[in-house]
C-alpha cells in the first residue's frame, strides 16, 4: 500500500455526499488517491466544500459502472455499498489515528486537536463534523495524524482502531441504539481498552487558560484536547497557547451577525445539555431577550426527551419550536414535536412553527433591538438563521 495515496486506483461513489461527514470522507478520499463522486438529495451547507467532484443531486443514487457505493447511514435504504462506518474504519486502520467521541463536544474537541497539531507543525489529516474556517473546511489532507470522529450513535465508534482515543463525556441522547446510559459506558469502557492511549475528558477540571471561544462547555472541550495534545506529543505550554486561539467551527454557537440591532447565532445544539449550555452561553451576552429558535429532527429523542428539551427552552424569553425538519426516523403515533413545545415552562413565551418558513417569519415578528436570536438543531436550522439575519429590517424596533 503505498503510505501517502492508500487509496490509488480506487473509484468511490458517495451517496449522501453533502453531509457533514461524508463530504470530508469525499475529500479525504480524494486526496488519498481516489477518484470520487457522489450523490445527495439536495445541497446543504457543506457542498461548498465539495469544488471538484461531480455530485449527482435529486433522484436515486447511481453509481457508475465499476464503482464502489460509500453509504450515508442516512440513506443506507436506498442502495447496497460498504457503509460510512467500515469506510471510516479503513481510514482510521491506515494512519496512525486519534478518535474523539462523546455524546458532546465531539467535533469542537476534534478540530481544537487538529488546529493545535497543526500549529505545532505536525501537518495533521482530519475529518469534522463540521467547517472550522481557521483549518479551511471540514476535511484536511496532511501526512501527519489523523483526527476523526467516532460516532457513538450508531455504535460505529466500536469498530475504529485508533492510537489515541479521547472520550469527551458520556450522556445516552441516542435511545434506539442504545436501551441504558449503562449499557453505553460498558460498550465504550470495553472498547477503549482496545486503544494503546486514552483521554477521558470529564475526568479533568476545565482549562483555565484564555479561550477566544465562549462557554463553560468549551473550556471542558479544551481540557481534553490539551491532553490530547499533550499524549500526540505536543509541548502543554504551546498546546494551549495554540488553543487560545482557536476561534471555532461554525454552526458551533455561530454569530453570523448583527442588523436592526438583532444579533444572530446559529448552533448545533440538538440534546438537552446542549440546548442548556448554547442558552446559557447566550445569557453571558446578556441580551434584552433571549429568542431561541428549535428544529427538531429525532422522533424518538423527541419522544424519549421531550420535556427536559422543553425545559431547557425555558432559558429563553421566547421560544419557537418547528415541526420534525428532515426527521432522521420513522414517525410514530403521538409523537410530534409539539411535545417539546408544551413542555416549554412559563413565563417563556411559545410559538409554534409548523414549517421552517414559518419559523422564520415568527422570529422575525418577535425580534427587538437589543435581542438575541439563536437557532438551535441538526441539518436545517442554518438556513432559518441565515434568512433571518437577511430579513431584518434596516430600522431598529424597540417597541
Amino acid at each position: 500500500m503505498n503510505q501517502h495515496k492508500p487509496l490509488r486506483g480506487r473509484r468511490l461513489y458517495f451517496v449522501g455526499i453533502a453531509g457533514s461527514g461524508m463530504s470530508a470522507y469525499a475529500n479525504v478520499a480524494r486526496s488519498w488517491g481516489a477518484e470520487v463522486r457522489g450523490w445527495d438529495a439536495q445541497e446543504t451547507i457543506f457542498s461548498e466544500t465539495l469544488d471538484g467532484i461531480e455530485v449527482d443531486l435529486g433522484g436515486d443514487p447511481r453509481p457508475p459502472a465499476g464503482w464502489e457505493a460509500i453509504v450515508s447511514t442516512a440513506h443506507r435504504e436506498r442502495i447496497d455499498g460498504t457503509s460510512r462506518a467500515a469506510f471510516l474504519a479503513e481510514l482510521v486502520a491506515a494512519r496512525p489515528s486519534i478518535v474523539v467521541t462523546g455524546a458532546h463536544g465531539k467535533t469542537t474537541t476534534a478540530a481544537m486537536i487538529a488546529f493545535g497539531l497543526r500549529e505545532a507543525g505536525d501537518d495533521p489529516a482530519w475529518i469534522i463534523g463540521g467547517i472550522v474556517p481557521q483549518l479551511g473546511g471540514n476535511a484536511g489532507t496532511g501526512e501527519g495524524w489523523l483526527v476523526v470522529e467516532g460516532d457513538e450513535s450508531d455504535r460505529s465508534v466500536l469498530e475504529l482502531r485508533p492510537r489515541l482515543a479521547v472520550l469527551t463525556n458520556v450522556e445516552l441522547d441516542h435511545h434506539a441504539s442504545w436501551t441504558s446510559v449503562v449499557e453505553l459506558r460498558d460498550a465504550l469502557d470495553a472498547w477503549l481498552t482496545q486503544v494503546p492511549e486514552v483521554v477521558r475528558g470529564d475526568e479533568l477540571e476545565p482549562a483555565e487558560f484564555p479561550l477566544a471561544v465562549p462557554g463553560e462547555h468549551n473550556r471542558r472541550n479544551a481540557a481534553a484536547a490539551v491532553a490530547a495534545l499533550a499524549a500526540a506529543g505536543v509541548d502543554r505550554e504551546r498546546a494551549e497557547a495554540a488553543l487560545g486561539e482557536f476561534a471555532g467551527a461554525d454552526r458551533r454557537f455561530q454569530e453570523l451577525g448583527t442588523r436592526a440591532g438583532v444579533t444572530v447565532v446559529d448552533d448545533y445544539g440538538h440534546n438537552p445539555t446542549e440546548l442548556r449550555a448554547a442558552l446559557a452561553t447566550a445569557r453571558e451576552r446578556q441580551p434584552r431577550r433571549l429568542v431561541a429558535l428549535y428544529v427538531p429532527h429525532v422522533v424518538e429523542r423527541t419522544r424519549q426527551l421531550h420535556h427536559e428539551l422543553g425545559e431547557a427552552l425555558g432559558l429563553a424569553d421566547v421560544a419557537i419550536v418547528t415541526d420534525f425538519v428532515g426527521r432522521r426516523d420513522a414517525p410514530r403515533e403521538g409523537v410530534s414535536a409539539r411535545l417539546v413545545l408544551d413542555a416549554v415552562p412559563d413565563p417563556t413565551r411559545r410559538m409554534w412553527a409548523p414549517t421552517l418558513d414559518d419559523s422564520v417569519r415568527l422570529a422575525l415578528a418577535a425580534a427587538r433591538a437589543g435581542d438575541l436570536v439563536l437557532t438551535l438543531g441538526v441539518g436545517e436550522p442554518w438556513r432559518a438563521a441565515r434568512a433571518i439575519l437577511e430579513a431584518l429590517p434596516t430600522a431598529d424596533r424597540t417597541a
